[in-house]
């Protein structure tokens, strides 16, 4: 299996668990070896809302390491979402691993003002079920 082809699989495994709507899109990510894109997806009418790549010429036109211009590119994409009236997203890591590139795009949106929630799996139990009460320790009785 190749590398590719690995990365797909994780991808199709994440977008079966995660879609955006009109009101919190999807925020996903693509890294190729040069450039880094995002797009704000609403998964429900099928529509790109925003995108921001690290080609766009204000960008490009900074001489900086990769990195930062793809916080560079997660910023931009936040502005465009604020335009758009877009204050929360969900992050789809697109199959990479979050580190490097993609986890710079997360944090440039989040510093640009952008909530990047996540999706809660049907498996999470809701907050009020985990408090349960400690069990109460009886203490032995020795004989002396």
């Amino acid at each position: 299996m190749s590398k590719t082809s690995a990365r797909q699989k994780i991808r199709y495994r994440i977008r079966k668990k995660i879609s955006g709507g009109a009101s919190r899109p999807r925020l996903s990510v693509f890294r190729s070896n040069g450039d880094i894109y995002a797009q704000l997806v609403d998964d429900d009418n099928g529509v790109t809302l925003a995108a921001a790549s690290s080609r766009e010429k204000d960008i490009k036109a900074q001489k900086a390491p990769k990195i930062e211009k793809s916080k560079l590119v997660g910023a931009a994409i936040a502005r465009k979402a604020g335009e758009l009236g877009i204050k929360e997203v969900i992050f789809d890591r697109g199959g990479y691993i979050y580190h490097g590139r993609v986890k710079a795009v997360a944090e440039g949106a989040r510093e640009s003002g952008l909530i990047i929630g996540r999706v809660k799996t049907e498996t999470e139990q809701p907050a009020e079920k985990e408090e349960k009460a400690a069990p109460v320790k009886k203490e032995k009785k020795t004989a002396e």
